[in-house]
């Protein structure tokens, strides 16, 4: 049995399940083909396991399958598509929330690396041997919790030392840099983020990040793909979703309620991204998240 097909057999038997010893630690699973849904990613690194998905971000497309690892350095908005997956054979993936302390704290015990130019905040690669050993390794804790709290930490650091370097290692060692020009985007999006429904110039976004105007603009978009008042724009209709779920609201409501002075723009932009009209599209996502008879 590979590594891989190890991996695969552990997260059959945890999808869906919740792990509290390992909270960073999931299990995704899908069943059946999906349509391209909005998203907005944590810094993450994500190894898919079966079946085959899709990631649309700004212009670009990703498209990755067993034995690819993906990695997410920044808060970046996508639209996600499961393009492979049945009963039978179900699209799995395992997923790692990453932690900027645990990353800081190794880098102090390797050498001293150089910091990567900005490019993308996230890309996919495929898996070495040695990083799907190691992604195995800290899987199987979820068959032995009573070894989390021992061995979880130095398996951790086996994972991430692995990532470090390989492919997109500069990804990495970007999150952990308080001084980084990652760190200084990310602290722009993150006000970005707590300001979203305000009117807001890229003149702010680039102060807040410490850049010129044209420097930033083209360092944010290098990351995120998108533009800064773009990405704004997706936070106000990934929240206006969420609303439009839990709160039941009327959508012109919620449209001003998250920075639209026009319903209908904001109809034609919610449908643009989600891919049908805010009340049909919360009415079908409420039937799916409502517990059944």
């Amino acid at each position: 049995m590979t590594d891989l097909d190890a991996i695969k057999a552990i997260a059959l038997k945890h999808a869906g399940q919740r792990h509290p010893s390992m909270p960073r630690l999931h299990v995704y699973r899908i069943d059946s083909p999906t349509e391209a849904a909005g998203l907005i990613y944590e810094p993450v690194a994500c190894l898919v396991l079966q079946g085959e998905k899709r990631t649309f971000i700004g212009d670009g497309a990703l498209t990755y399958g067993p034995g690819d690892c993906m990695m997410v350095a920044a808060e970046v908005a996508a639209m996600g598509q499961v393009c492979a997956a049945s009963t039978d054979e179900p699209y799995l993936s395992l997923i790692l929330i990453l932690d900027p302390a645990v990353i800081s704290a190794l880098l102090l015990e390797m050498e001293s690396l150089p910091e990567a130019p900005i490019r993308a905040g996230y890309g996919v690669s495929r898996a070495s041997p040695a990083l799907l050993e190691a992604w195995r390794r800290l899987a199987s804790l979820l068959d032995h919790p009573e070894d989390v709290r021992v061995m979880a930490p130095h398996l951790e650091h086996e994972l991430m030392f692995r990532l470090l370097m390989g492919k997109h290692g500069g990804l990495l060692r970007q999150i952990a840099g308080a001084d980084s020009r990652l760190s200084h985007i990310r602290r722009a999006m993150a006000w970005i983020r707590e300001r979203y429904a305000q009117p807001l110039s890229v003149d702010a976004m680039a102060a807040v990040a410490g850049m010129s105007v044209s420097v930033f603009h083209r360092r944010f978009k290098a990351v995120t793909g998108v533009s800064p008042l773009q990405y704004q724009k997706q936070l106000r209709l990934h929240e206006a979703r969420r609303r439009l779920v839990s709160e039941q609201a009327e959508a012109a409501s919620v449209a001003y309620s998250v920075g639209y002075e026009s319903a209908s723009q904001f109809s034609r932009e919610y449908k643009r991204l989600f891919g049908a009209p805010p009340r049909r599209d919360a009415q079908a996502l409420h039937t799916l998240v409502s517990p059944g008879p």
